[in-house]
């Protein structure tokens, strides 16, 4: 980009350039117009505010300092004025040291950055007709009332050129650029002028001005209250109606106004809401059908058969199980698992299988949808061929340039802020870190592991574990249940406190990236924090589902946990019902934690800053400080919120086999989401600089990663995890001869015919229990199924022929439910094209007027010029050649 304005520098941070050369805003006095949106004159509309603590009256620095920061700030405002941007300066109502710098852009410098940032604005009217769909009628329930919120017109539009500027649709030259286009093209302007040099190296833009403190804030402004109407007659106080028909709890049930909050915050807060949206909306789908298959297991748990036996006091009463660790631990009688076996019941049940089967096609429908509906979108936005036409170079990316390389297309020299050998040390550095910060949080995993199983021996010698007792505790406080919800709350301690390390972490490795463009930028940063807290978040549930109690021998060669610890063995039922715990805990607790820091915690300061100036308040204070005392949006801006919305979707689809119910809490969580972060935005936060994107970023690919692991997840956790696979093969192989005994295919029996038999006096002094055997029984049965052979068998304690049935069948499972959910993803794919037909043929009409409207005009008159030159020389032929005839 080269600006065609001339700028005043200051060569070094110890030279002042002469006072006289410098432009400075205008000063005038507040008005004592609240809503005003207008300088003094009532004519120049404000696209942008800038503020600074006035440094004579700071007290905080040192004189040299303050002087420094005074002359860069007078530089950096005469190089705005310089380039074409008009300033006007107030002194705040409220505390005498703040000073507003208003910033207006005048139609000419709107017209030369509208070209130079490919800026899309309207030719013509959409003259194509629109069919209604057949929901119309009920969609029209749920929207917003079009007299109160006026639909937006819809426009043929092409990249502005000045030298076409007749072809454009200018009905109003005051509205031709809207006020989120004209704050963007400031933004523009502010973040490339410069203000300093420092060793040959440009300083340069608003943002590192706001870093170094000569700034406080930079912001666009509201255009109303939120809490009335404006009074200025030429307000249309969009901000208003934005939370009285969006933003507002009774609008829970209401579409959102897509194009109206586009409009007012810009593409990339339009496409975020419409893409939590539509998430919604198919949220409900998976919802009712996951409740279906939760209320098909609450139904059936009373014919559970498996889980009748572990009750039965003469079959699981009768069933003594070995001690579940060493020395401390005592025998225990099947029957304390009677209540979790029951709630095992409700989610380890066919309609679990079902709902994993459907959950793998949802996710594949949600994506292919949103891949049309983003379409459209892109097309109605105009934001179809942003990346290419419009995103700038990062200011902070060009300030580093200095390095000279010879461009491969172009031919021509370019600079660039590294060499190819810099840029593999940069890559090799950063790939090292982000391994080094990925391996701490897979060692506090282990950690908590390392607790869990030394926690358990504690829980094990103080729990009472007797098996004549009748304590009502033993039903629900078991060491493995105390266990378990101590280390899912330690886990989730850790977690939140790992993702405010992982956070900052990731900011400063992409910041020593350097990526071009902000795209890349928040891209590259997406990628690195998803993975963080991918491993942060999952780690703890992929063991309970894979790991624990995979790997734990039998009771007289235990497997031990890093030499010393015995690692954990699952209930008789599995560990399913823990993932749940697991699952419940994270998620609830996150979802609060998310809450309090996104809502309150801006609230609370808010409220604060209210209080503080009660005393004042009988003044009148305009627009532009009520805005100042807003929280700031933050520079990653909706990063946060995508991440929280990836993170659960992660978990709605990864673990769900687990859990049904958990689409229906994400479809609550999301109701009240997108009502929250709508309030914040309009109530709570400054007015964000209005920005363009094209599509959902580095999420889109991340959200299709997901939906395939689900896939395997979910398989893995019906196989392994929970008990379907034996149960299935025990009720159609072993409970018939020749392995078993009944007449006909049944369930019971299964229970004790899957635990295996150890002989008391094979255990090993170092693991034999203190407390006394009860009773004259010589042998008692695992805790898990690992299916072996029993005690004076030729091949004892080794796996029986059961176990071998149960891995193939288990294996096959995986295969085929794969093979099946990843066919049937692929024709839904393949039959749902990413583009809608409708979407097609406006771009193709769209192109098509471009090319008529902007080059046919060029060529009539580049034909009529040279008609007329034509017309000069045949005339002027012809007079020369009179003359000479006469």
């Amino acid at each position: 980009l080269v600006l065609g304005l001339n700028q005043v520098i200051i060569p070094t941070y110890g030279t002042v350039p002469d006072q006289q050369n410098l432009h400075t805003p205008e000063w005038v006095d507040f008005d004592d117009k609240p809503d005003s949106l207008f300088f003094k004159d009532g004519q120049r509309r404000i696209d942008f505010v800038l503020v600074y603590e006035d440094e004579s009256k700071k007290i905080t620095h040192k004189r040299s300092d303050r002087k420094k920061q005074k002359r860069k700030r007078q530089v950096y405002e005469s190089n705005l004025i310089n380039n074409g941007l008009q300033l006007e300066a107030t002194r705040s109502v409220l505390d005498e040291k703040l000073i507003f710098v208003k910033v207006h852009a005048p139609w000419e410098v709107l017209c030369t950055y509208a070209e130079v940032m490919h800026i899309k604005l309207p030719l013509q009217h959409n003259d194509l007709k629109t069919r209604d769909s057949a929901f119309n009628w009920f969609s029209r329930l749920f929207r917003v009332d079009e007299n109160i919120i006026k639909p937006e017109q819809e426009f043929f539009t092409a990249p502005f050129q000045k030298e076409h500027l007749s072809n454009f649709y200018i009905h109003d030259k005051d509205a031709f650029f809207n006020p989120a286009t004209r704050s963007r093209i400031v933004h523009f302007i502010l973040s490339r002028v410069e203000y300093a040099t420092k060793n040959n190296v440009k300083k340069f833009g608003i943002n590192k001005l706001l870093d170094t403190g000569i700034y406080k804030a930079a912001f666009p402004l509201h255009d109303s209250s939120f809490r009335h109407l404006s009074t200025d007659p030429n307000c249309p106080s969009e901000r208003y109606l934005l939370y009285r028909e969006w933003a507002h709890p009774k609008n829970i049930f209401k579409l959102q106004p897509l194009d109206f909050i586009r409009k007012y915050y810009g593409e990339k807060i339009g496409i975020y809401f419409a893409w939590l949206g539509f998430y919604t909306n198919m949220l409900t789908v998976a919802a009712v059908v996951g409740v279906g298959c939760f209320l098909y297991g609450c139904l059936t748990k009373d014919n559970c058969t498996w889980s009748q036996e572990v009750c039965d006091p003469n079959i699981g009463g009768n069933i003594i199980m070995c001690p579940q660790c060493d020395k401390v631990c005592t025998y225990w009688n099947l029957t304390i698992t009677c209540e979790s076996s029951k709630k095992l019941c409700i989610f380890d049940s066919f309609g679990t299988l079902v709902f994993a089967v459907f959950m793998g096609i949802w996710v594949t429908l949600f994506l292919e949808f949103w891949k049309r509906r983003q379409a459209e979108l892109e097309y109605e936005w105009d934001t179809v061929e942003y990346l290419e036409q419009e995103e700038q170079v990062r200011p902070e990316y060009e300030a580093q340039c200095t390095h000279v390389i010879m461009n491969e297309i172009t031919q021509q020299e370019e600079l660039v802020p590294y060499t190819t050998c810099g840029k593999c040390v940069r890559m090799t550095f950063c790939t090292s870190a982000i391994f080094f910060w990925i391996l701490l949080i897979i060692a506090s995993v282990v950690g908590i592991i390392v607790y869990r199983l030394s926690v358990f021996l504690v829980f094990s010698a103080t729990l009472s574990q007797h098996i004549t007792g009748t304590e009502a505790i033993r039903k629900y406080l078991t060491p493995q249940t105390a266990t378990s919800l101590t280390a899912s709350l330690i886990s989730f301690v850790v977690i939140m406190i790992l993702n405010i390390v992982y956070e900052k972490v990731a900011i400063l490795i992409t910041d020593f990236e350097l990526p071009r463009t902000q795209t890349d930028y928040e891209n590259s940063l997406t990628t690195k924090m998803f993975l963080f807290q991918f491993v942060n978040y999952y780690s703890s549930c992929f063991y309970i589902a894979f790991f624990k109690g995979k790997f734990v021998g039998h009771p007289g060669n235990p497997v031990y946990w890093l030499g010393k610890y015995r690692n954990e063995e699952c209930d008789p039922g599995g560990c399913l019902l823990e993932l749940t715990t697991q699952l419940a805990i994270i998620v609830g607790g996150k979802a609060i934690w998310n809450n309090i820091q996104e809502v309150l915690l801006p609230l609370i300061k808010n409220l604060i800053g209210r209080y503080s100036a009660a005393a004042r308040s009988e003044k009148v204070v305009p627009r532009w400080e009520h805005d100042y005392h807003l929280q700031p949006i933050g520079k990653l801006g909706l990063f946060y919120e995508y991440l929280e919305m990836v993170i659960q979707f992660g978990f709605v689809t990864l673990f769900v086999a687990s859990f049904p119910l958990a689409p229906l809490l994400a479809l609550i969580n999301n109701m009240l989401e997108i009502r929250l972060d709508a309030w914040k935005l309009t109530t709570q936060f400054r007015r964000m600089v209005p920005q363009k994107a094209q599509d959902i970023g580095a999420w889109q690919p991340i959200l299709q990663g997901i939906a395939i692991l689900a896939v395997v997840t979910n398989a893995m956790i019906i196989a392994f995890t929970s008990d379907m696979i034996p149960r299935l093969v025990y009720y159609w192989s072993f409970s018939v001869p020749p392995y078993g005994s009944h007449s006909s295919h049944t369930m019971k029996g299964y229970i004790n015919s899957t635990l295996s038999v150890f002989n008391i006096s094979d255990f090993k002094n170092a693991s034999k229990p203190f407390s006394p055997w009860f009773g004259n029984q010589t042998t008692c049965r695992q805790v898990y199924r690992d299916l072996r052979y029993p005690p004076g068998h030729q091949h004892q304690y080794e796996h029986n022929i059961y176990y071998w049935h149960v891995i193939a069948a288990k294996l096959a499972f995986i295969i085929v439910m794969e093979h099946v959910i990843y066919f049937v993803k692929f024709i839904i794919s393949y039959a749902i094209p990413d583009v809608s037909h409708k979407t097609k043929s406006k771009v193709k009409r769209e192109k098509y007027l471009t090319q008529k409207l902007l080059h046919e005009n060029d060529l009539k008159v580049v034909k009529k010029n040279m008609g007329k030159i034509a017309d000069k020389i045949i005339k002027g032929a012809d007079s020369t050649f009179r003359s000479k005839a006469e």
